[in-house]
């Protein structure tokens, strides 16, 4: 291999040389798409991260440098030089087809083997293969387009908030493990020995507590951690896009980040989005949509329908409004053309929502065909319709049973259908706020309310004397902005009174004693002076994926892990060596080697 030398330095990108450089000398560095040999012609395509572009070697060229050229493989590093010419064979695929570069010094700065596969844009390899050889799928060129549009909104991010008077800071990765969400990692402290620090789920406490020291305005681009199972769109590891404002409310902030949004499309996106957003509350969001993330790309909204049939004689829909739970359902215009296979599988789809079953009715060609019809009566049925506004090619979608199921069920029906149907499109983005959550979610199972959010989110004024009366009542000064189904960011308007603040905790089952254990650092602030604040936040990968038209985040992170946390590439978590965990003083146990 040849030496890399001071005089060797890059002049231009392979992609930026074009018929502008005709004529001039260039050194460009990259890896060896392919390598073309045609006998007296050799050709080489380099590539890095801005495109590709095409070297020539010709009887012209040195016959040491043809030689060496004969050898390239794909993948080889490559250092030429030359001069810019025009291409005899165009290819109007690359921005740099019609040059190329007549190569008068040629140097491998490094071999390679064959790849485990191709480097070519969409590849359709395995997920398992490309993340195991994550620095060669980062090669590819989709993907290199990912990780610098990430940057780019990074930047952009940074950019607006700086001109809006925020202050970056950071915050600690070593902290307090926290009581309540998910499940905390874990870092155990050797000079502390038996005592544990966490990696931050969020930077929640220390943005708040950054509010009581004076900094009016905190932004930081923070790295979260949580130990949960893992879906599509979230990873153990992930970045927040995290903010704070003191003397602030509901509106201020959604105006401040509706500017960010509207921001960042214009100069990422090249559109002008128009602002201010929809807002719905928690509860129209529900009774409408079936989720508190609702797509706005399309209708097929919810219709309750249990006043028309609570004293049907029909007992699946009678059963559910007597057990305290509702009937519900959506018209899926066009959707009379899916089979009767096909209405079964979103039967299926239901279930997964906890749904017994799913009735339905539809019309097509004037004719309707029901798996509820014949139980109810013609008043019913003509009811049903006509609330449902029934017409030629529709098919309504049925569930009766305890509103969650109902809601989590038609919400997810909604969606599919809508999917099925291909009425969906990744370059329509439709925004909404969803406003008003509940302050508290009661557990069954644990036979207690816990908070929805976090236990720093402020009630409603109105509602506070509902707090110890009626928990379920209370609604949270709190918001989600929503982007064609998927939460982006989430926020609130805080508690900043030590009454309010110690009553929430009681609430939720958090005694004085307990409080001051695990957040006597947070009360002991509020005693000297605490402005009303609130923030947001953003989950940065969900937003970048979304801008992108990706389906999955891993797709713009660098290095991800997969389903059950590891990463392929480097083969973590491991074991840790003996020694070290002696001198933390932590055994191991019940550890399955796989």
């Amino acid at each position: 291999m040849d030496i890399f030398e001071k005089n060797d330095k890059r002049t231009n990108y392979c992609g930026t040389v074009t018929k502008e450089l005709l004529g001039k000398r260039v050194c460009v560095l990259g890896w060896a798409q392919k390598q073309r040999d045609l006998g007296s012609l050799i050709f080489i395509d380099l590539r890095d991260r801005s495109g590709i572009v095409q070297l020539a070697f010709d009887e012209n060229t040195d016959r040491k440098i043809f030689d060496k050229a004969f050898t390239v493989r794909a993948e080889f590093v490559l250092c030429a030089k030359g001069i810019v010419r025009e291409r005899a064979t165009v290819n109007k695929n690359i921005p740099t087809g019609d040059v190329e570069i007549a190569v008068d010094e040629f140097k491998i700065l490094g071999k390679a083997q064959t790849p485990p596969f191709e480097i070519v844009e969409n590849s359709d390899v395995k997920a398992d293969l490309r993340l195991k050889h994550r620095y060669l799928d980062l090669r590819r060129p989709d993907m290199q387009r990912n990780i610098i549009a990430r940057s780019k909104i990074v930047n952009l991010t940074r950019n607006y908030f700086n001109e809006n008077g925020f202050i970056d800071i950071e915050t600690p990765n070593l902290i307090r493990p926290t009581p309540e969400g998910a499940r905390d990692y874990l870092v155990p402290s050797r000079v502390h020995n038996g005592k544990f620090y966490a990696l931050p789920q969020s930077p929640q406490i220390y943005k708040q507590l950054l509010m009581y020291s004076g900094f009016d305005r905190y932004i930081q681009i923070a790295r979260c951690f949580r130990d949960e199972d893992l879906r599509a769109d979230r990873q153990p590891e992930f970045t927040q896009i995290d903010m704070e404002i003191s003397f602030t409310d509901e509106d201020e902030i959604i105006a401040i980040n509706e500017g960010y949004i509207k921001y960042i499309f214009k100069n990422f996106m090249k559109q002008d989005l128009k602002t201010p957003f929809e807002r719905i509350t928690w509860r129209d969001a529900m009774d409408r949509f079936g989720s508190d993330k609702p797509d706005m790309r399309f209708g097929f909204e919810l219709k309750e329908l249990s006043d028309i049939v609570k004293n049907t004689e029909f007992k699946v829909f009678a059963g559910a409004i007597e057990n305290g739970g509702s009937v519900r359902a959506i018209n899926v215009k066009g959707g009379a053309k899916f089979s009767r296979k096909e209405i079964d599988s979103l039967t299926e789809v239901a279930k997964t929502y906890k749904a017994k079953g799913m009735a339905w009715l539809k019309m097509s060609n004037g004719e309707i065909s029901s798996s509820y019809a014949k139980f109810l009566t013609d008043a019913e049925n003509k009811a049903i319709n006509e609330k449902m506004e029934l017409c030629d090619g529709d098919l309504l979608l049925v569930i009766a049973d305890k509103n969650k199921v109902v809601f989590d069920s038609l919400g997810a029906l909604r969606c599919e259908c809508a999917k099925r149907l291909g009425i969906l499109k990744n370059d329509e983005f439709k925004f909404v706020w969803v406003t008003e959550f509940p302050l508290f979610e009661y557990s069954e199972e644990d036979g207690r309310y816990y908070a929805m959010h976090h236990p720093f989110t402020a009630p409603m004024d109105e509602d506070y004397g509902f707090i110890d009366t009626d928990p379920g009542k209370v609604r949270a000064r709190a918001y989600d902005i929503v982007l064609n189904g998927t939460e982006l960011g989430g926020g609130s308007i805080r508690i900043h009174t030590t009454e309010m603040q110690e009553h929430m905790f009681s609430i939720l089952g958090i005694g004085k004693e307990d409080a001051q254990e695990k957040f006597g650092f947070l009360l002991e602030a509020f005693k000297y002076g605490v402005p009303p604040h609130g923030g947001l936040a953003y989950g940065l990968d969900r937003l970048v994926t979304l801008l992108l038209g990706l389906e999955d985040i891993r797709d713009v992170i660098a290095f991800p892990k997969v389903q059950n946390a590891s990463e392929l590439m480097s083969k973590c978590p491991s074991f840790a060596n003996p020694d070290d965990l002696k001198e933390l003083g932590i055994a191991v146990i019940n550890t399955e080697e796989e």
